[in-house]
């Protein structure tokens, strides 16, 4: 190996898995689509994928590796998410990691208060300002599910809110297909056309298959939708090892790889190269309170072997942490979300959300996701690693303070400092006598200055003021249309 010796920089990372564990996971997986298949419930797609020569028995189809193989040979290796402002934002692609908040919890940790209420429409126009504020914080989605709209309407008043209070990119989940269609069209009325979104996307579809193995006919037809609009998707089943995927950590990781496969031809059938990424969820099944148990070190493993699966086939891939099953900013919240991130960032996935979840995934908090921001900021300065140079070995440096000396005074340490150290925002690191002086304040008390302070003075850039109107009419418009099928029903 040549080695120049001119520079040397390269970023923290680990792995879970080996190359032929990845190989026979891969293989597994294959397999699991061909022999085993899946449950489809849009007659469209079965009609479709018969006709690419899967084979289908009623709602069970089953998809011969040759078609696989033919889908991943289409589907992008990754893309670049633009803001609404048309700015470049995130490259998703390699190892490269974005965090993103929590999402479609029924209930809030309120942002003043601290108190726990069901979500309203003003909770997730607060949560897209306080992310909008957050450095660390790339994109964002809806924090919580409205529970003062009807629920099929709401994800018109969530875009709405989100897309009023941040100029940052946006995960939306979709409540009706119909739904997901005026979304798509709210965002192209934001960036001025659809062919201005599809050039520039600031928005991401977020289709939920259930595990194991079944795409209800309303999920596909959002996996459509986002297609024929060749807007990014991520596929996101959540799989519960010992309930809805085996109990092994290996076996779910099939079963994870081979619904996100299954997830990649339905979308390259119908509109080759529209974006997918290679997803899903690793939800930990608590045995003894039937709860998901965000904080668990088992869902940040499978999700950093399942990712190394995705990076083995060059695809984009999906994680969750920042989250909590505490109930307050306690000790408990900052040690399990500290794990997630930090563990997922090294494994290098990609569009990582759910920062500012508590109570086991049932509120979203803005405490939790300020907090969030802080422990990113800590882990991407680790992941970044060390610069090795020239510059950076300080030979002359060393030589010119010499023993006994001090490097305060040298122009390197000017150059180096701020890039080298990390500047936290709310770790305290004072005397403890500044502390006490300070009225001995928690991180919890910190953290909750900190919100009201962005919630009180961070003004995002705003929308014309015409856009704003344009996205209130196709709002009532959409409403009114989606609630008028649902009468009919």
């Amino acid at each position: 190996m040549i080695q120049t010796s001119r520079i040397r920089s390269c970023s923290v990372a680990m792995r879970v898995l080996t190359d032929d564990q990845i190989w026979e996971i891969r293989q597994a997986a294959f397999e699991v689509i061909e022999k085993s298949g899946f449950k489809c419930l849009h007659a469209g797609a079965r009609k479709m994928l018969a006709g690419a020569g899967a084979q289908v028995s009623d709602e069970r189809v089953k998809i011969p590796r040759y078609i696989v193989e033919g889908c991943l040979a289409t589907v992008p290796k990754g893309w670049t998410i633009y803001d609404r402002c048309g700015r470049r934002a995130m490259e998703v692609e390699g190892r490269k990691s974005h965090y993103s908040t929590s999402t479609a919890s029924p209930n809030t940790k309120d942002a003043l208060t601290g108190e726990y209420h069901a979500t309203r429409v003003q909770d997730i126009a607060i949560g897209a300002r306080v992310a909008d504020a957050l450095p660390n914080i790339d994109f964002v989605m809806p924090m919580g599910s409205s529970q003062d709209v009807h629920g099929t309407v709401a994800d018109l008043y969530e875009f709405e809110a989100v897309a009023v209070n941040t100029t940052k990119p946006m995960v939306f989940i979709g409540y009706t297909p119909t739904g997901c269609e005026y979304v798509f069209e709210m965002a192209a009325a934001v960036v001025g056309g659809m062919d201005r979104l599809r050039e520039r996307p600031f928005v991401l579809l977020y289709p939920e298959a259930i595990a194991p193995f079944v795409f209800p006919q309303e999920v596909v037809d959002r996996i459509f939708i986002a297609a024929d609009r060749f807007m990014p998707q991520i596929p996101g089943a959540t799989a519960q090892p010992g309930a809805t995927s085996p109990m092994t950590l290996a076996g779910t990781v099939v079963q994870i790889t081979a619904e996100s496969l299954i997830h990649i031809i339905l979308a390259q059938l119908r509109n080759p190269g529209c974006p997918v990424c290679m997803s899903g969820n690793v939800g930990i099944l608590d045995m003894a309170t039937a709860l998901m148990a965000f904080g668990a070190p088992e869902g940040s493993l499978g999700l950093a072997a399942q990712a190394q699966v995705a990076q083995s086939f060059g695809l984009p891939t999906w994680g969750l942490a920042g989250a909590t099953d505490a109930k307050r900013l306690d000790a408990q919240a900052g040690i399990e979300s500290t794990f997630s991130i930090f563990s997922q960032a090294l494994a290098g996935l990609n569009l990582i959300h759910d920062v500012g979840y508590m109570a086991s995934g049932m509120a979203c908090s803005c405490e939790q996701l300020v907090m969030g921001n802080e422990i990113i900021g800590m882990t991407k300065r680790f992941v970044e690693g060390i610069i090795v140079d020239a510059d950076t070995l300080a030979r002359d440096v060393i030589d010119a303070v010499g023993p006994g000396g001090n490097f305060l005074a040298q122009r390197h340490t000017v150059t180096h400092l701020r890039k080298e150290l990390w500047q936290a925002s709310l770790l305290n690191r004072q005397p403890i006598a500044a502390w006490q002086a300070a009225g001995q304040p928690t991180m919890e008390d910190r953290v909750r200055k900190e919100v009201r302070r962005i919630v009180e003075t961070h003004q995002p850039e705003s929308l014309d003021g015409k856009v704003v109107d344009e996205l209130n009419r196709l709002k009532r418009e959409g409403e009114k249309e989606i609630l008028a099928r649902l009468e009919k029903r």
